[in-house]
């Protein structure tokens, strides 16, 4: 007889401690087996197995493996898609109900609408909850129930409607003895996955200072300094938990609880606008004609462009896969500024190299510098990164770090003169858009 049993599916929310879905498992059944899908869909795509998520991930899950075991269960790791894993687990267990926590991005809800169908044919509970974010879909609207699309009031409205409740934990380790008994099961090495190991270091137990939070306003914009958090891969994947932080924010840091809410902001667009994953959220922009060339492309992805602060933040992301904030938007806006390449194809690159990529937030910074997003920058807008590297990095120090033939002859010539490059921009932008409103006065 098939042992009678629920199903937590890990996803973004690697856990055990504050997990919404995973609190509602061990509390509403009496034998829970917590699960984690290796999705072939996913991992077919990567092209390369030097992959630092694909490492964090496994990581993460060994350290999940030996909390459950320690309870008397274990974590069943599966590599396949997520349909053949939930027939296999249907014919081994008789499974009584699969909880998880709510993905918003296009591929997730596909998928998740694929397990539910499924589920449903095998008289089967799919139950899905909130987890990620405070709020979500349609729980930070105008007052006429339209999305927000400009971030300031969006950001208004998220902060007079939080209360203790949006933040407070769920205390799952109080339920713990209801995860399935049974014998531990064995999880794929990154090696059998297709992967190899990488330099990346999961830490079980990581922390936010809180001076660092008091001093992030002040500080936060200089790449050579110690002063952001590094979490943003632990909240990514879920290690540590959105109400945990937003609690520490509110006690030392509006400035670091308005990137939280950037983060749900972001969230929000992709929902209600879908399309922004593929086009730009505003159409009329879909006609700039870009230049597009390759050779300029590959010199900015190897931080050879000649403009210091960009190439030093290229190079930190080669080298670690993080990438300061700050530098994120100096080299975006020289992409798609200084060299017109469309920001699809640095949204991309980020993509494949950022340890904490997200697709909502990597999407919203890329065309936030575009000019084409949401509560975009104007078009006209256009960085100088001379002038941001005298800003933000006077003493050469974040340069010289990943630069170091900075000031020697070994170093390349600026690719391009700004101030003409500047000039090139706005001319092709407004000829863009000047094209669309004359089509849209024909039509």
């Amino acid at each position: 007889m098939k042992p009678q049993l629920s199903i937590f599916w890990f996803r973004r929310d690697l856990r055990l401690n504050d997990n919404t879905a995973l609190f509602h498992a061990l509390s509403e059944n009496a034998s829970v087996l917590p699960v984690f899908i290796f999705d072939t869909t996913i991992l077919d795509t990567l092209e390369n197995t030097y992959d630092r998520r694909l490492d964090f991930i496994h990581q993460a899950l060994g350290h999940i493996k030996k909390q459950v075991q320690s309870l008397g269960s274990t974590l069943r790791v599966i590599h396949s898609s997520p349909l053949q894993a939930f027939q296999l687990l249907c014919n081994e267990f008789q499974v009584n109900s699969v909880y998880c926590n709510h993905d918003y991005e296009p591929y997730a809800r596909e998928r998740d609408a694929e397990i539910q169908s499924y589920l449903q044919k095998q008289g089967i509970a799919f139950l899905s909850f909130k987890d990620q974010c405070i709020f979500e879909k349609q729980e930070v609207v105008k007052d006429d129930g339209l999305p927000y699309t400009v971030f300031t009031p969006y950001s208004r409205k998220w902060k007079s409607k939080l209360e203790l409740a949006h933040y407070k934990p769920y205390k799952t380790e109080e339920h713990f003895h209801h995860f399935f008994k049974t014998q531990p099961s064995p999880m794929p090495s990154l090696e059998q996955l297709g992967f190899q190991k990488t330099d990346m270091v999961f830490n079980p137990g990581p922390t936010l200072k809180e001076q660092l939070l008091r001093d992030y306003k002040e500080k936060r914009d200089f790449p050579a300094l110690d002063a952001s958090s590094r979490l943003s891969v632990y909240l990514r994947f879920g290690i540590l938990s959105i109400r945990q932080l937003v609690a520490k924010a509110l006690l030392h840091s509006e400035t670091w609880l308005n990137e939280l809410i950037w983060r749900e902001f972001y969230m929000m667009i992709l929902w209600h606008f879908p399309h922004v994953a593929k086009e730009a959220f505003k159409p009329s922009y879909n006609t700039i004609v870009w230049r597009n060339n390759e050779k300029e492309f590959e010199l900015w992805c190897k931080g050879l462009t000649g403009f210091p602060i960009v190439d030093a933040g290229m190079r930190e992301l080669n080298a670690t896969g993080f990438m300061h904030n700050r530098v994120r938007m100096i080299v975006s806006s020289f992409l798609v500024k200084d060299l017109l390449i469309d920001w699809r194809w640095g949204e991309a690159y980020f993509a494949s190299k950022l340890i904490d990529f997200d697709l909502s937030a990597n999407n919203g910074g890329w065309q936030w510098a575009a000019g084409t997003g949401c509560d975009a920058a104007p078009y006209f807008r256009v960085f100088n990164p001379t002038e941001q590297q005298k800003k933000f990095d006077p003493d050469f120090v974040y340069i010289k770090k990943w630069v170091p033939e900075f000031g020697t002859k070994a170093y390349p010539h600026a690719m391009v003169d700004h101030a003409m490059a500047r000039q090139r921009a706005l001319l092709t932008y407004k000829t863009a858009l000047n094209e669309v409103k004359q089509m849209t006065l024909f039509n």
